[in-house]
């Protein structure tokens, strides 16, 4: 018999990736993925302006041309799990399944959180590489703010929407932003602005440092703006099974289906810098 044991801690375990995760603030959930593991987008490709032609007989507003579209599909990728067992001689000396329950928040918290943020962030990092919006150079304290500006002249000139800009940066960037003398990172953030990670506002771009293993070699910081990447949640489940046929204890197991993308026509709201190129 299998009995879900994690339902003492559900409102503990439905938080615990929302609460310890660094990129939710800049992913968007705007498609259903229920019933289906691939998605298609379609995108339009707007018209440029024409003078209007107040001599000509007919097609004034010029000569129609006829609607085009672009699609995109996203098909889910990523299927992962872990299965963990606890011997019941081991759940007798350490309080039971409470143990079991700590066990699990902690897997989620050390291990499948992590690693959807890192994911999500490669996932950023290669859609901006690929399209060319990036720069590479040697980081100083004397340079890191003008590289932070480069980077949102580049989105600026995107037409990116300048509200929402979030930048990923490594603590070595972060280090070398606060040493610059050129601006002063705000030393304080608004309690209904602060996101998980945010340490203060440059430039209007709220700055989360994330360990160096999140991002690329060499990548300094990503900028973006959540809505250039779709973040896909199939499926989360988690279980503290009992009674498990040739176990004696309980085995803890869990599966995500998860995935991330950057919609095409929005992939210029991402920006990589850093300090060398990588062949």
């Amino acid at each position: 018999m299998a009995i879900n044991y994690a339902t003492k801690y559900a409102s503990k375990i439905a938080k615990a990736f929302t609460l310890g995760s660094l990129t939710e603030a800049a992913v968007n959930k705007d498609f259903d993925w229920v019933g289906v593991n691939a998605i298609s987008v379609f995108g339009l490709t707007t018209q440029a302006l024409a003078d209007y032609n107040k001599s000509a007989t007919s097609n004034r507003y010029g000569t129609p041309s006829e609607l085009q579209n672009v699609v995109q599909t996203m098909t889910l990728a990523k299927d992962r799990s872990f299965s963990t067992s606890i011997d019941k001689y081991t759940l007798m000396s350490t309080n039971g399944a409470v143990k079991a329950g700590e066990f699990l928040k902690m897997e989620i918290d050390e291990q499948v959180t992590p690693e959807i943020d890192t994911y999500r962030l490669r996932k950023m990092y290669t859609a901006a590489i690929a399209n060319g919006y990036y720069a590479y150079e040697t980081t100083t304290a004397s340079n890191a703010y003008k590289k932070l500006l480069a980077g949102q002249e580049k989105l600026g000139d995107a037409k990116v929407p300048v509200s929402g800009r979030i930048a990923f940066c490594s603590y070595a960037f972060y280090s070398f932003i606060k040493q610059d003398t050129s601006f002063m990172l705000a030393s304080e953030v608004a309690m209904k602005d602060r996101i998980n990670g945010m340490v203060g506002m440059v430039d209007g771009v709220k700055l989360v440092p994330v360990p160096s293993s999140y991002l690329a070699p060499q990548v300094d910081f990503i900028l973006t703006h959540p809505s250039a990447t779709v973040a896909a949640e199939k499926l989360d489940e988690y279980f503290i099974r009992d009674n498990v046929q040739g176990f004696s204890g309980v085995v803890i197991e869990g599966r995500v289906i998860y995935d991330a993308f950057v919609i095409n026509q929005k992939v210029n709201a991402i920006y990589v810098s850093g300090k060398a190129l990588l062949s």
